[in-house]
């Protein structure tokens, strides 16, 4: 098996990392300031950092990003300059080649401080949410819904980041308060309008999008903000088998649900306690993960990826 990309430690400015991602700061030949984004193969469950990684899931990553940039270039501006690797200056050798494929380099932009999901189905902690009150993040829905039911229509669901950095659900209104009714109104509209049309697409490749969710970043002297970070990948989206589903349970997914399940029996064996450091993923584990995360990528593409 081909050793998972856990770390980065490059010669370029202002690391920062993140539980997948290592970013630095990058000028190019012409001189634009421009931000690397590193997708890692390091893998997270219950908010920890697993001591090995799937090998080759930052590629698959960064491809599905490509592909939904490349796919929504005719609806919104973006972030993404390019995927190559060896348009970054000042590389080895060996770092070219140990992150070819995991790339992206990206304009700067100052980030919306808002995070926009959309969901058209719901589960997750929007289902517990409604279970209770009968609502999802303050908006009333129909009594008698199941769990992974269709909605009616797609919601709009924003957040932020809350003090201990964990997200925090908010109102329209809260987060018009944070960057102006406006702004606001324009991130719910595009949302949900991005939201439809991948929800669509994927739908005609057999993948149902449950939710997903969007960062903007507003470039300066421009008063649009543009897509930022990734975009509808298994990490940032709930994807499901179309010819799977079925309402009033959990699905199946084209994600980390393979690493969560077992983290689970680990669990109740009383073999960890979810807290840091993570326990390592036997090769079984990593092989069925990584093959949903190929198949999500196939189905989408209709192509197939080496890693």
């Amino acid at each position: 098996m081909t050793q998972a990309l856990l770390d980065t430690a490059l010669s370029l400015p202002n690391r920062r990392s993140g539980k997948v991602r290592d970013l630095y700061d990058v000028q190019l030949a012409d001189g634009t300031d421009a931000l690397l984004i590193i997708a890692t193969d390091r893998v997270s469950a219950f908010d920890v950092v697993m001591q090995n990684g799937l090998p080759g899931r930052g590629i698959i990553l960064t491809q599905i990003s490509k592909f939904w940039f490349d796919h929504f270039s005719d609806e919104i501006s973006h972030h993404l300059i390019s995927t190559d690797i060896r348009d970054v200056p000042g590389l080895s050798e060996a770092e070219y080649s140990a992150l070819a494929g995991r790339i992206m380099l990206c304009r700067k932009t100052q980030v919306v401080p808002i995070e926009c999901i959309a969901r058209g189905y719901i589960t997750g902690s929007g289902w517990k949410d409604y279970q209770v009150s009968g609502s999802v993040c303050g908006i009333q829905l129909p009594a008698g819904l199941r769990n992974s039911d269709r909605l009616a229509q797609p919601l709009f669901t924003p957040s932020t980041k809350a003090d201990d950095g964990h997200d925090e659900n908010i109102s329209a209104a809260q987060g018009a308060d944070i960057v102006g009714e406006d702004l606001m109104n324009w991130l719910g509209e595009k949302t949900l309008l991005l939201y439809a049309s991948a929800r669509d697409y994927a739908a005609e490749r057999g993948i149902i999008l449950a939710d997903t969710k969007f960062e903007f970043g507003q470039l300066e002297g421009q008063p649009e903000p543009i897509l930022i970070d990734e975009i509808i990948t298994p990490d940032s989206s709930r994807f499901w088998p179309a010819e799977e589903w079925e309402p009033g349970r959990e699905q199946n997914s084209f994600d980390k649900q393979i690493v969560r399940n077992y983290l689970e029996t680990v669990v109740a064996e009383g073999q960890w306690d979810k807290s840091s450091p993570g326990p390592a993923l036997p090769d079984e584990v990593i092989e069925l993960s990584l093959a949903r995360y190929l198949e999500a990528y196939r189905l989408l593409t209709g192509e197939e990826l080496a890693i």
